[in-house]
C-alpha cells in the first residue's frame, strides 16, 4: 500500500481564543481566516469561518478538532474535517510562543482529513481516505495530504 501526494493547504489563523481548563484538558479555539489548497488535480482558497477547537492534553499531545470550507477555482464548494495529534515539544512551544516556524519533522502532527462535496468534478474526495502531516508557521498552519 502506498501513499500518493495529493495537494498542499495553508490555513492562516487568527490567534487563538483561550477557553482554558476543563475536564479534558484546555481547550483553545483557533479561528481560521483564510488560506490556500494547491495540487494537480485541485487549487483553490481556503474560506473563513472554519477552525480547530484544540484540546491540550497532560500527556504532551494536542488533539485537534478541524472544520473548515474550500473554494476552488473553478467554483466547487468543499467542506473538510478532521481530528490530529500535535505534539507539543519544544520547537512547538517555542513558535507558539515566540512566533517562527517549524519543519514537517520536527515534531509528530499527523492529521486524517474527510472531504465532503456535492460537485462531481471533485467526486473523488468523497470516496477517497486522506492522511497528512503538518507544520506550524506564524499564524499560519500547513499540511501536505497524501491519498491512501
Amino acid at each position: 500500500m502506498d501513499f500518493q501526494y495529493e495537494f498542499a493547504v495553508v490555513g492562516n489563523l487568527k490567534p487563538p481564543v483561550e477557553i482554558g481548563a476543563g475536564p479534558f484538558g484546555v481547550r483553545n479555539y483557533y479561528e481560521v481566516v483564510g488560506g490556500s489548497i494547491e495540487g494537480k488535480r485541485i487549487r483553490g482558497k481556503v474560506l473563513t469561518g472554519g477552525g480547530d477547537w484544540l484540546l491540550v492534553g497532560g500527556d504532551g499531545f494536542a488533539r485537534l478538532d478541524v472544520r473548515a470550507q474550500f473554494l476552488t477555482e473553478d467554483g466547487a464548494a468543499i467542506y473538510a474535517s478532521y481530528p490530529g495529534l500535535l505534539e507539543l515539544n519544544q520547537k512547538v512551544s517555542k513558535v507558539l510562543v515566540d512566533g517562527g516556524e517549524t519543519d514537517y519533522g520536527d515534531q509528530y502532527f499527523r492529521v486524517t482529513p474527510r472531504f465532503e462535496t456535492g460537485d462531481q468534478r471533485y467526486a473523488w474526495l468523497n470516496r477517497t481516505l486522506f492522511v497528512a502531516e503538518g507544520r506550524l508557521g506564524a499564524g499560519t498552519v500547513e499540511y501536505k495530504v497524501y491519498r491512501f
